[in-house]
């Protein structure tokens, strides 16, 4: 028989049933197998003196003793006329075990037989017992070499756990050797045992301790690949030649700090200074730049811009929704002021407006007219257009750049790294990128997820901000209800401005308070498509929605004569910036939207957020959605209201109140959700599907792995002396490529 390998398909293994069962699952190859680990072990010597009613027990114990009797006494007790009591030992405790019906259970459970014994425990008669638990039997005496804990692996239909346990012993009694990416050198500094190894031991145990090692090798393994695969991005990029962007003395960007109404914090001032120098180099800039809400890297962003623009460049900020498009486009053109060439109007009217020193600042998204699309497409194309900002319509097909010298990328986390490089390749030399991210990402992450990229972080807030102020309000007491609807009014009486956030949109026709079956609101439930940010709601359970939080504030007593609009997914690009428009010139009090003013939307004068059914909200999109407010001279208040009386969802709400470091709250976020949920929406393919590495957990094996991945890198840069490791790092790109691919 040929030599068993990771390829080696599982079916001439294990067998037909077994493999087509396990082929369900994906598994369909030895090292398919190998990776899928157990979900949790028990220890053959299970102390059944641990049991507690009302828990769920999962036990190895021995049958002592069976008694079968009818339950209708003038039957037989067979079948389902059966009861059928088990007493279990674990060699000090016993315990009854009753199941209603034999359907042959009486042939396999007799006195002497091991089993793994699982289900909810229940009293009967002041005792203790299982009530038709799941039951698996076990080999009754186990070999020397035979582990000592059992393996539990995730159910598979019609698969029992005892015939995996014989596939990976089938497979691991074959496999002589695994081709190993982490080269001896590195196991030897670290003390790590071999791949295989580590796959003997976690699915063949003897002790906790050494579950442990053998993780942790898994751990490193994972954590070494990506960072040799970012390693050698970085030395990629590093070769790679540009032109030096240096802003003239006297330049649009002079003039832009000359006209700035406020200081910039030390902070802004010492990235700025890196952007610059780095921007004149002759390598590329690769950088993320990630702060605290309202740290003002939008500012800094536009300096670097506006230094492409004075070196002869041109700049592109892509921005992953219309909405925020608009915003940043808006938000350039009011800092930039006559010095934005008159913004949109110099190319709807034909006529330049600016000074002599300014550039055009262009708006490029895929709702634009056709008109208006030629007219924007030729000033990029000729380089009239200094700045320009946009949506994926960046990236199409069509746009051509006259110099494209610096691709700023906002909200990272919103594209894939393929989408980065698809603008990048829209310059005739390779521009400069800036990342920019308002979710504070937290060391580890960054150092998983951007590894490719040199990080600076902004924490300071821009002088004269005030802390926001968080409260939870809970729907149950209506009297904090109320208050929350009069402190609105209040502040909207003072002169100043509100939003109200909903978990979705709803229909025209719905009112608050009506239950999920009356909603006629066909998928409004998932993720709104425009921002892709939003929760997923539970169509089950009632949440509010734009349409009925707006009518009900409408018709509020204590909002009478309150000028209110809504702002979501399902309106048209124009009403969308209409909305937008009104709610900044003032011409609007409260704006009642779903997530789509999550980032980047900016109106100094909204000094109130409340967020409907904010349990339905992530944490740190909590912390982003406050971050809309008290970003004037003003104090920001955010009131999240919520029905719920989980504790969970609770306690992370009360987090967010407690708290205003959104460092520390994405920390408590991430060890809160699923890591892929995260990573998978930072960056495509591998990065985003760890299986055995917890960015937060195991800090230290991913600073490890990124030293011993730089050093190596730095040696071999091809990877020729290490070809498992090079092979290893391939399919990390194309599985890469191929989750981009199926996410279109």
């Amino acid at each position: 028989m040929p030599s068993v390998t990771e390829a080696t398909r599982l079916r001439p293994l294990i067998g037909d049933h077994p493999a087509a069962r396990l082929r369900a699952r994906g598994i369909e190859t030895v090292g398919d197998l190998l990776a899928w680990l157990p979900r949790r072990y028990v220890d053959y010597e299970s102390d059944l003196s641990a049991a507690r009613e009302g828990e769920h027990l999962v036990a190895v114990a021995d049958v002592t003793a069976v008694e079968i009797f009818p339950r209708d006494r003038r039957r037989k007790a067979v079948g389902r006329n059966a009861i059928m009591r088990v007493t279990i030992s674990d060699g000090g405790t016993s315990m009854p075990v009753t199941f209603f019906g034999t359907y042959g259970r009486e042939r396999t459970l007799m006195p002497g037989v091991r089993a793994v014994w699982t289900g909810k425990v229940t009293t009967f008669n002041g005792r203790l017992q299982l009530t038709s638990p799941d039951v698996e039997i076990v080999a009754e005496q186990r070999a020397d070499d035979e582990p000592g804990l059992l393996p539990l692996y995730t159910h598979v239909d019609r698969l029992r756990n005892s015939s995996v346990i014989i596939a990976v012993r089938v497979v691991l009694d074959q496999i002589e050797s695994l081709n190993d990416p982490v080269p001896v050198e590195v196991r030897e500094r670290h003390g790590l045992m071999t791949r295989l190894q580590a796959f003997r031991v976690v699915h063949r145990p003897r002790s906790r301790a050494d579950i442990a090692a053998a993780m942790d090798r898994l751990r490193f393994e994972e954590a070494f690949v990506l960072q040799v695969a970012l390693a050698r991005r970085r030395a990629d990029q590093a070769r790679d030649r540009t032109i030096s962007r240096r802003p003239v003395a006297d330049g649009v960007l002079a003039a832009f700090d000359a006209r700035l109404p406020f200081e910039l914090t030390n902070g802004q001032q010492e990235v700025a200074a890196l952007l610059a120098s780095e921007m004149a180099r002759e390598t590329p800039m690769h950088r993320l730049l990630q702060g605290e809400v309202g740290s003002g890297k939008t500012v800094v962003a536009l300096r670097a811009m506006l230094a492409a623009v004075d070196a002869g460049g041109q700049a592109a900020l892509l921005a992953p929704t219309e909405v925020l498009a608009q915003q940043h486009h808006r938000s350039i053109t009011a800092l930039m002021g006559d010095l934005a060439d008159g913004g949109l109007l110099s190319f709807e009217d034909g006529v330049g407006a600016g000074p002599d020193v300014g550039t055009r600042v262009v708006l490029l998204t895929g709702s634009l007219g056709s008109a208006a699309r030629r007219r924007a497409l030729s000033d990029i194309a000729t380089g009239s257009a200094g700045i320009v900002v946009g949506t994926h319509a960046l990236i199409q097909e069509g746009v051509e750049f006259d110099d494209l010298a610096l691709v700023v990328v906002d909200e990272q986390h919103r594209f894939g790294v393929e989408q980065r490089d698809a603008l990048r390749a829209k310059g005739a030399h390779p521009p400069h990128v800036l990342v920019m991210t308002a979710t504070p990402i937290p060391r580890t992450v960054a150092m998983t997820v951007f590894g490719d990229m040199e990080t600076s972080t902004l924490r300071e807030l821009p002088a004269g901000r005030v802390p926001i102020t968080s409260h939870v309000v809970e729907a149950s007491k209506p009297a904090w209800v109320e208050r929350t609807w009069m402190r609105l009014a209040e502040e909207v009486r003072a002169g100043r401005q509100a939003y109200v956030v909903c978990p979705r949109i709803g229909d025209p026709d719905e009112r608050a308070g009506a239950p999920a079956d009356e909603v006629d609101g066909g998928g409004d439930w998932a993720v709104e498509d425009s921002d892709g940010s939003g929760p997923v709601d539970d169509a089950a359970s009632a949440s509010a929605s734009v349409y009925a939080v707006h009518t009900l504030l409408v018709e509020h007593p204590a909002l009478a004569g309150v000028r209110i609009a809504m702002l979501h997914g399902r309106m048209t690009p124009e009403e969308k910036d209409r909305a937008m428009r009104d709610f900044a010139s003032g011409e609007v009090d409260v704006l009642v939207a779903t997530t789509v003013i999550e980032v980047g939307v900016d109106v100094a004068n909204a000094t109130v957020m409340v967020v409907m059914d904010a349990d339905r909200f992530g944490i740190s999109q909590l912390h982003q959605l406050r971050g809309r407010v008290g970003r004037g001279s003003e104090p920001g208040l955010c009131l999240l209201m919520t029905a719920t009386d989980a504790e969970p969802a609770l306690d992370r709400l009360h987090a967010v109140a407690a708290s205003t470091d959104g460092f520390e709250l994405a920390r408590l976020d991430l060890r809160q959700r699923r890591e892929g949920d995260v990573l998978g929406a930072a960056q495509s393919g591998g990065r985003s599907s760890l299986s055995f590495l917890g960015v937060i957990d195991d800090e230290d094996i991913i600073v490890a792995a990124r030293e011993d991945a730089v050093r190596l890198v730095e040696a071999d840069p091809e990877l020729a002396a290490h070809p498992h490791l090079s092979s290893a790092v391939q399919r990390l790109a194309d599985e890469d490529k191929a989750a981009f691919l199926e996410r279109g």
